[in-house]
Order: structure tokens, then C-alpha cells, then sequence
């Protein structure tokens, strides 16, 4: 009876844990402190996604999409931008267990630390 039990609570436990690897979409609307030229927000951005690997393609003024793979994982972004503001959205994927606004967690690790390097490109620009 207790050996089932243990069973049974350690398959539970292992159900959790699975669930784990998803969390909602982070889609990031970001202000930005600063005066900057459309050319300078293309460029961090721009600059920011290439060091974390990720393929940046300017579609339109205002607009960068976006594409990283990595380990048979694929995530595309949208990047919109004025000068005073940006936002990354979420536009697709593959293997990343993308559903009902979910996603695999590394994906927002992925673009949280995309954010976080555009801002850190923004701000040496003002030291310029």
C-alpha cells in the first residue's frame, strides 16, 4: 500500500515538474529615457540581436523582425520602434511548445535579455 502510494506521489511531482517549462508569453513594451534618431533605435536593436545570435531584418521604418535558432528551437519576433519607445512581440515558433499563450520559458529568457541589451546599446549612445 505504501509502495503505491510513493508511486503515485512521485508520478504527480514528475506531471509538475513538465508543466514548468512554459510560462505566458513576456511580450515587452519598453519607454525609453532619451532622445534618439530613428537610426540610432534601428541600430541598437539591430546591434543588441546580433550578439544574441539572433537574425535582425529592418521590413519597414519602425519595424525589425526577428529570428533565432538555436538547438532545433526557432522563435520569431517582431520589433516595433519610434524614438521613444520599442516593443518585442511574439510571432512564432518552433519546438517551443507554443500554445494558448503559452511558451517554453527559454523563450522569455531569450528576449528579456534581448531587452535588456538594447537598452545597455541606448545607453552608450547618450554618453556619445
Amino acid at each position: 500500500m505504501k509502495n503505491r502510494y510513493l508511486i503515485a506521489v512521485i508520478v504527480a511531482v514528475a506531471s509538475l515538474a513538465g508543466c514548468a517549462r512554459t510560462a505566458p508569453i513576456n511580450n515587452i513594451d519598453q519607454p525609453v529615457v532619451g532622445h534618439y534618431s530613428d537610426n540610432q533605435m534601428r541600430q541598437a536593436i539591430v546591434e543588441a540581436g546580433i550578439t544574441r545570435h539572433w537574425v535582425m531584418t529592418p521590413v519597414a521604418p519602425g519595424v525589425i523582425n526577428g529570428r533565432l535558432a538555436q538547438r532545433g528551437h526557432v522563435a520569431n519576433i517582431r520589433v516595433d520602434y519610434t524614438p521613444s519607445r520599442y516593443s518585442i512581440h511574439y510571432v512564432s515558433s518552433e519546438n517551443l511548445l507554443a500554445a494558448d499563450n503559452e511558451i517554453h520559458r527559454n523563450y522569455n529568457n531569450w528576449v528579456t535579455a534581448l531587452n535588456q541589451d538594447i537598452q545597455v546599446r541606448l545607453s552608450a549612445q547618450q554618453l556619445k
